[in-house]
């Protein structure tokens, strides 16, 4: 018998985590508790959840902190949630690869269907998209390095990117010469599903054209496919 999903619920407010857990298994879903971002790492040791629900607002490590350390070691689905409202921390939330954000207070049958949401989008994938397991990616005259997180040119000279550009990036360099769709690039990179953020694919690719040097008017390295989304049109070295 296939086990249920299995949430893990990361806040620091004992009553939360109690009826969210209670509220959650009663639909049907599995789920395990943490305080905080100490409890979350030894929890993730011994347990493989299939998605976590953030709190932003921690002891130590806030929420941030921690969704960026999650998007830099895994592809872990994470809903974010917040007492804050206001649009540039949902923004930056999503920045640092949340899936979702989702407001305090919120009704639990809407973070239901969230979680439902993002763990059918995630389940969808296809199974060839899963890239390769890789330190550096060379492409052109560029260099990507993952565990530094670096863009670097042919001169040496580290280039800056957002969390944003630089999952995008990833994303290309692990799959090129391959036409992704706008809701594929979503997915695999966990973004939200949200007409906000489908439109803001556009600008990020229009960044890291930049950002890479590759004129808009007539790119050589991220192509857009008519119909079909945007490709990295070029030969990639990977070395692990």
């Amino acid at each position: 018998m296939e086990l249920a999903p299995q949430i893990l619920i990361v806040d620091d407010d004992r009553e939360i985590r109690s009826l969210l857990a209670e509220y959650l298994e009663s639909n049907g879903l599995r789920t395990l508790s943490a305080a905080d971002g100490a409890s979350m790492r030894k929890t993730l040791i011994t347990a493989r959840p299939d998605l976590i629900v953030l709190d932003l607002n921690l002891p130590g490590d806030d929420g941030l902190a921690l969704c960026r350390e999650l998007r830099a070691n895994s592809r872990l689905p994470v809903i974010m949630l917040t007492a804050r409202s206001a649009p540039i921390d949902r923004i930056v939330g999503l920045e640092m690869g949340a899936d979702d954000y989702l407001a305090k207070p919120f009704e639990p049958r809407e973070l239901l269907a969230r979680i439902r949401s993002v763990l059918r989008r995630t389940e969808a994938l296809p199974p060839n998209l899963v890239p390769p397991t890789a330190r550096v990616y060379r492409f052109a005259e560029w260099t990507l390095d993952l565990a530094a997180r670096h863009l670097v040119d042919r001169a040496g000279v580290v280039i800056s990117l957002s969390s944003a550009e630089f999952r995008l990036l990833k994303l290309f360099v692990e799959h090129p010469h391959r036409p992704l769709s706008r809701d594929q690039i979503i997915a695999l990179i966990r973004g939200r599903e949200s007409d906000p953020f489908d439109r803001s694919i556009d600008l990020q690719v229009s960044r890291l054209r930049q950002k890479l040097g590759d004129d808009a008017r007539a790119p050589q390295l991220i192509k857009t496919v008519r119909n079909e989304g945007y490709l990295l049109a070029v030969p990639v070295q990977v070395e692990s």
